[in-house]
């Protein structure tokens, strides 16, 4: 019983894990900062190039192209995720009829695989034979058809909104987790004093939980900033790169392109701009805790 009070006892427990992580999370990293200086083609001998591949890169007009992309997607998932999410828990943590199936039904996208949401979503957006365009023509209002991912103007849209979709349903769980969390003898004195819903929404439950909006907000950025499976899946970076990420810039010029050393120096610098817009959206949100 008294086992787990002995540092070695819990040393034992951690460091495997610890092991592990370092391995295949903080070891590639360094790895991608050693061939991010190096040409390299995969077969033959590398060669020191210092800082060229990260001059050559910040100088690619596609590159600066998947960074606004990347931009959009996370300013898509911050502005559209969060809140939906937020306001999903707010409505299910009442005690309604249905509140179980409907939580159940919103976290399911979260769990099904992302290629399969992403040939799915292809479908439904599909010119020819896809549900949005024949809905469209069903209530008499096919002049809004679009090839929605074959047009530049809407495939970012299009790509976003399925995005918002997928992992909605993670943020509401955790929100919604949060919410038990809020004392309940709070809102009661709230109730006896006449406060409204909107009041204590505002002035007791939203201060109470956060600070797992601020961690809801930061693992929304990080997982933006990496995103690929998807939109590798449904439009591959096109059409004209209008749908290009980093992470999708970055495997097309390392395994298709032959070029190690320039997609690591795009792998560098998307932990750059991950660290950075964590750190600056972090200060700007603790600045708002009272």
């Amino acid at each position: 019983m008294h086992l787990l009070k002995k540092p070695w006892i819990i040393a034992v427990g951690v460091i495997p894990a610890l092991v592990i992580y370092l391995i295949f999370s903080i070891v590639p990293i360094f790895i991608s900062f050693y061939y991010s200086t190096m040409s390299w083609d995969g077969f033959s001998d590398m060669q020191f190039v210092g800082l060229a591949n990260f001059q050559e890169v910040l100088q690619d007009k596609v590159f600066w192209l998947s960074v606004r992309n990347n931009i959009l997607v996370v300013l898509a998932s911050v502005f559209g995720q969060i809140p939906i999410a937020l306001a999903l828990a707010l409505l299910l943590n009442r005690k309604i009829k249905g509140a179980k199936f409907f939580r159940t039904i919103g976290f399911m996208p979260v769990v099904i695989s992302t290629v399969v949401i992403s040939i799915t979503w292809r479908m439904i957006y599909n010119s020819e034979y896809g549900m949005i365009n024949n809905f469209l023509e069903a209530i008499g209002l096919g002049a809004l058809q679009q090839n929605w991912l074959g047009d530049p103007t809407w495939a970012m849209v299009a790509v976003c909104i399925t995005i918002i979709w997928q992992f909605v349903g993670l943020y509401f769980i955790i929100f919604l987790s949060a919410l038990q969390t809020v004392p309940s003898e709070i809102l009661e004195a709230a109730d006896l004093d006449g406060a409204s819903e909107w009041q204590k929404t505002i002035h007791i439950v939203l201060p109470s939980i956060w600070n797992i909006i601020l961690i809801s907000v930061v693992l929304c950025i990080s997982g933006s900033l990496k995103t690929f499976d998807l939109i590798f899946v449904m439009t591959s970076g096109g059409p004209a790169s209008s749908t290009e990420v980093m992470a999708t810039y970055m495997y097309d010029k390392t395994f298709e392109g032959l070029r190690y050393g320039y997609g690591s120096a795009i792998s560098v610098l998307i932990f750059v701009f991950s660290i950075a817009l964590i750190l600056i959206t972090t200060k700007l949100l603790r600045r708002k805790e009272v």
